[in-house]
């Protein structure tokens, strides 16, 4: 490596070991500065410009990095020109402008519907297990976010109208409807509630406060081996599963965005990409010239 890249790499990790930085944080910030350093070769620190920032990103996705190392380097480079312009070394920064390629939309995991069946229908037993089941049975038929569901107070659930108000992102209020199943589980849970004095929440722990987020994800995991499934399940599975099987039943993308509260349709579209995987997969296994022989793939 160039002496003077290596200079202004050793001086730059004396400032962040100065500003406190974890030896982990350095260490990265370290490996990003002197790849950088050996893509531009001879040039300069001062005098590297955006297409030179620009090449240096190209060649290192050539060697198949993936867009997110590609965003933290960019990351680490740009912090190390900033600071270069409040040493006054450099005019402007080179990364400016210049953005990593964007990562692949990742496809939320869902359950089939089968599988949403055969893990709500296990049997409840005692009193914990019939709470989550008729916390399960909820976040499944309203499509609740896990922050949405600890929330939830008794004043928030109408049984006899099969309604829900939750507070969701945003501080955005919305109506949800609550299924028969979901009413059930709900009836069949109130009658065994106990509940600390004064605590207004729906779901409560076996001290009789509010269950919190880590044990309904914890609760999940351990229903979702007593009802024998294949699966990891977490509680997100769960709302991605109700927009996931909303949408191959109706087709009514704005009818699912409204009752997953998302601000923006484009968040909800995802579940698009979802459903042409089922209707793919759905026509390679039933359409009689769905798939080639193997004659023809010869």
């Amino acid at each position: 490596m160039d002496a003077h890249w290596q200079a202004l790499i050793d001086a730059y990790d004396d400032q962040l070991r100065l500003a406190a930085r974890s030896e982990h944080t350095r260490t990265a910030y370290r490996r990003d500065l002197t790849k950088l350093a050996e893509l531009l070769g001879s040039s300069q620190p001062e005098h590297t410009d955006g297409p030179a920032i620009q090449r240096a990103l190209g060649q290192l996705r050539r060697h198949g990095l993936s867009p997110r190392t590609l965003a933290r380097m960019l990351s680490t480079w740009r912090s190390l020109f900033e600071w270069m312009i409040r040493r006054e070394w450099l005019a402007a920064n080179p990364c400016a402008g210049v953005r990593a390629p964007r990562a692949g939309q990742r496809l939320p995991k869902t359950l089939s519907v089968d599988s949403a069946m055969q893990l709500l229908d296990a049997p409840a037993e005692d009193e914990r297990e019939i709470r989550d089941a008729a916390i399960f049975e909820l976040m499944y038929s309203s499509g609740l976010r896990l922050s949405e569901t600890v929330s939830i107070n008794l004043a928030d659930i109408d049984l006899r109208e099969a309604l829900l108000k939750v507070q969701g992102k945003g501080n955005r209020e919305r109506i949800l409807p609550v299924g028969k199943q979901a009413v059930a589980a709900l009836q069949r849970w109130l009658t065994l509630r106990q509940a600390a004095d004064g605590e207004e929440a729906l779901f409560v722990s076996s001290k009789g406060v509010r269950i919190s987020s880590r044990q309904l994800a914890r609760r999940l995991e351990r229903w979702a081996l007593h009802s024998g499934s294949e699966q990891h399940v977490h509680p997100h599975m769960l709302r991605h599963s109700f927009a996931s099987h909303m949408l191959q039943s109706s087709g009514d993308l704005r009818a699912v965005q409204e009752l997953l509260g998302h601000a923006n349709l484009a968040t909800t579209q995802i579940y698009t990409s979802l459903d042409f995987q089922h209707l793919a997969k759905v026509y390679d296994t039933a359409h009689p010239r769905a798939k080639l022989d193997d004659k023809d793939k010869q």
